[in-house]
């Protein structure tokens, strides 16, 4: 009965060494590991061993990273009070950097993202930080990628996902938006008058220069006029006729009058 029991404690120590000993490093993961506290390699995907007791290790996931950044309060250049939320898209590139460089490279790009953030937002008014949001994510990225290079992190993108304006700031940009529409459509009568104007006088000049256009005109709108059914009656006297009226009434009396 000793010899079951002995057995079995040493098919359990065995089990256990060799659990502790061979490590399975998968393809997206690499190992960076240590003999007695002091950087041995970077192990590579595969079955690799570790010297229990003398050796340890640590798992770093290579794959791509989401890493949400909370929402939080900041104030734009023009003093507007703003809400924002980003997610920043990360890879670490050199596991040894990311387990000796830094202590938890993933709070630590958290925190650097809020900050940077933060920062970014406080140096651009409202109306570029609603219009340029490619441009500002694109900016805070290249900061934060600078930042974290030294601890063998690649930054791949931020992305702006919310901007949260307070209520009353909402209302002022919609009757900042309502009026500038109505100056649009202010404008855009003003300039349409202006060009029917400019074509009337156009109109009229063309038809004082021409002989006999005038008339011309004159019998168009009376010929469109007999087609409507209203009882309206029009004369229209011809312009040369008028001048010459003009012009008789101009001449001196006769001798014999």
């Amino acid at each position: 009965m000793f010899t079951v029991y002995a057995l079995a404690a040493l098919a359990l120590v065995l089990a256990g060494l060799f659990a502790r000993t061979f490590k399975v490093v998968k393809e997206y993961e690499r190992g960076v590991k240590f003999t007695l506290g002091q950087f041995k390699a970077v192990m590579q995907p595969g079955l690799r061993t570790v010297i229990p007791f003398l050796q340890s290790w640590e798992r770093v996931d290579m794959r791509v990273k989401a890493v949400d950044v909370p929402r939080q309060e900041s104030i734009t250049r023009d003093n507007v009070t703003v809400e924002i939320d980003a997610v920043i898209y990360y890879r670490v590139r050199n596991a040894k950097k990311a387990i000796l460089e830094v202590e938890e490279y993933m709070y630590a790009v958290q925190q650097l993202a809020q900050t940077t953030m933060r920062n970014i937002v406080g140096e651009v008014d409202l109306d570029a930080l609603l219009a340029e949001r490619e441009r500002i994510s694109r900016q805070i990225r290249e900061i934060i990628d600078e930042a974290t290079d030294p601890w063998g992190i690649a930054v791949q993108s931020v992305e702006l996902k919310d901007i949260i304006l307070a209520e009353n700031m909402k209302r002022v940009i919609a009757r900042q938006a309502e009026a500038e529409r109505e100056r649009r459509a202010v404008t855009i009568q003003a300039e349409g008058e202006l060009e029917a104007a400019q074509n009337m006088a156009d109109a009229a000049n063309i038809l004082n220069d021409e002989e006999g256009a005038l008339h011309l005109r004159t019998l168009q709108t009376l010929n469109s006029l007999s087609s409507d059914d209203s009882n309206t009656v029009i004369f229209a006297v011809p312009t040369e006729a008028l001048r010459a009226l003009e012009r008789i009434g101009d001449e001196p009396p006769s001798a014999s009058a």
